[in-house]
Parts: structure tokens; sequence; C-alpha cells
């Protein structure tokens, strides 16, 4: 079954999850000595997350890693840009806003 991003970076643990090994990649050993929960509660949410594709698995010598895919996030940043937009047409006009109450705080001072 494959997942949906939004899904897995909702939730918190798989977000540090995520951060924790785009840093360094980890074995599922490695990821659960950073969290105070159960080895089974990491694999559950490494699971979730290599479903999605934000995380890949990949055997070297006897162990397994984990390694972020971040072109995964591409469908999260895609959405994300839209609200970019609206927040920076709004700063514009703020900035535009401030810019004239100053000019005319100045002009008053005169």
């Amino acid at each position: 079954m494959r997942r949906d991003v939004f899904q897995a970076i909702a939730d918190p643990t798989r977000r540090e999850i995520i951060s924790l090994i785009a840093q360094q990649a980890l074995t599922l050993n490695g990821v659960a000595d950073s969290f105070h929960t159960s080895r089974q509660a990491i694999s559950k949410h490494i699971r979730i997350l290599t479903e999605c594709g934000l995380v890949e698995m990949r055997q070297q010598g006897r162990e397994r890693y984990c390694f972020v895919q971040p072109a995964a996030l591409d469908e999260v940043q895609d959405w994300l840009a839209g609200f970019r937009k609206i927040w920076e047409n709004r700063f514009d006009k703020l900035d535009t806003l401030l810019s004239d109450m100053k000019a005319a705080k100045q002009k008053k001072a005169k």
C-alpha cells in the first residue's frame, strides 16, 4: 500500500526520524536509540516512511541502513508554493503600508 507523504509527515516522531537520518544514514537500532520508544514502534514509523517513499532501506554488509529520499518531499514543497506566494504578497503589502506610514510620520515631523 502506497501511503500519502502528507500522512507520513503528519506525525512528529516521523518528522524527527526524517531529520535524524537526513544528517546521517542509520540502522533501525541507531534510529531507535535516539527515541524513548520501542524498536517495534520505530520500525512501524520507518515502514510508513518507506511506503510513502521518504525513506529507503539499503543493505550494507550485515546491516540495513535508512536513507532519506528528499525528492519525495517535492509534493509537499509544490503544495506549499501556492501559500508562499500568498504570504509574499501580504508581506509586500505590509512593507508598502509601513513605508507609507513612515513617510507620513516624517512629513508631519517637518
